[in-house]
């Protein structure tokens, strides 16, 4: 049986009505809004991708990490297919700068009214929907 899915994560950070995005550097969706995240490395856990991945894209040092939930849609990557675990994280906010492959990096007030790339949408209102419940 031959496998052919890649393992991404993906991080939401909260600020009262705002969420950090990143705006894309790279192919696909490149200029758009997306969440903080990316691929899992070998020998990775997917919270240590998480960790890693808000650092390289936003400067954040993320902690209390929660599961939103796992998605994967066949065509949420046009790169091919991937299996995301999203996750909510608590972050001091005043070290927020782009690095990596994000071009910027910014508390988004209404999110709402802009595109957002890959199923990111999907994930923030499922993490809303999970604050609502607390």
């Amino acid at each position: 049986m031959k496998y052919n899915c890649a393992l991404t994560v993906d991080c939401v950070v909260f600020k009262n009505d705002s969420i950090v995005l990143i705006k894309r550097k790279n192919p696909p969706f490149r200029g758009q809004y997306a969440l903080p995240g990316g691929f899992v490395d070998e020998g990775e856990t997917a919270e240590s991708a998480c960790i890693r991945e808000a650092r390289e894209e936003t400067g954040l040092e993320v902690s209390n990490l929660t599961v939103i939930g796992a998605y994967s849609n066949p065509g949420r990557d046009p790169r091919g297919r991937t299996v995301s675990i999203a996750f909510m994280a608590e972050a001091d906010l005043s070290k927020l700068k782009a690095g990596d492959d994000a071009a910027e990096a910014e508390l988004v007030k209404n999110w709402q009214d802009h595109q957002i790339a890959f199923d990111h949408r999907k994930i923030i209102e499922d993490a809303l929907k999970i604050l609502s419940y607390k």
